[in-house]
């Protein structure tokens, strides 16, 4: 139940950030082995005066978030490094500009329905990949 957060300069065209958002998904599905339809993926578009970058960045800077139960090894998520930066690559956003966070707070820290923690209700996919 990944939830995605990514950030951007305003200006990027439109279907690169939607190639982006497919990409970071796909990059999840292979690496963490989450289900094809568990998406919850966030775009934010940022005035330059409003998202500073390191100068040796380039416009096409992008800074993902991304907010996943825990479990996963550390080989799993070096595989999610890497398959979210090959796949930027191939839309044309340079490994050097991608900027990746990965959370992955315990279970009591997350509930997402019923209000209830996701420690009481354990998700309906294996976690340790």
């Amino acid at each position: 139940m990944p939830l995605v957060k990514v950030n951007r300069r305003q200006g990027r065209p439109a279907a690169e950030n939607q190639q982006i958002l497919e990409a970071v998904h796909a990059a999840l599905v292979e690496a963490f082995k989450i289900p094809e339809h568990d998406r919850t993926h966030l775009l934010f578009e940022h005035d330059a005066a409003h998202f500073t970058t390191p100068p040796d960045r380039s416009e096409a800077f992008t800074l993902i978030e991304i907010f996943a139960y825990p479990g996963r090894s550390p080989e799993a998520k070096q595989a999610l490094y890497r398959g979210i930066a090959a796949r930027l690559a191939d839309i044309g956003v340079a490994p050097a500009d991608l900027f990746v966070i990965l959370n992955d707070p315990p279970l009591v820290d997350w509930s997402v329905r019923n209000g209830v923690s996701s420690a009481e209700s354990r998700p309906p996919f294996k976690l340790e990949v």
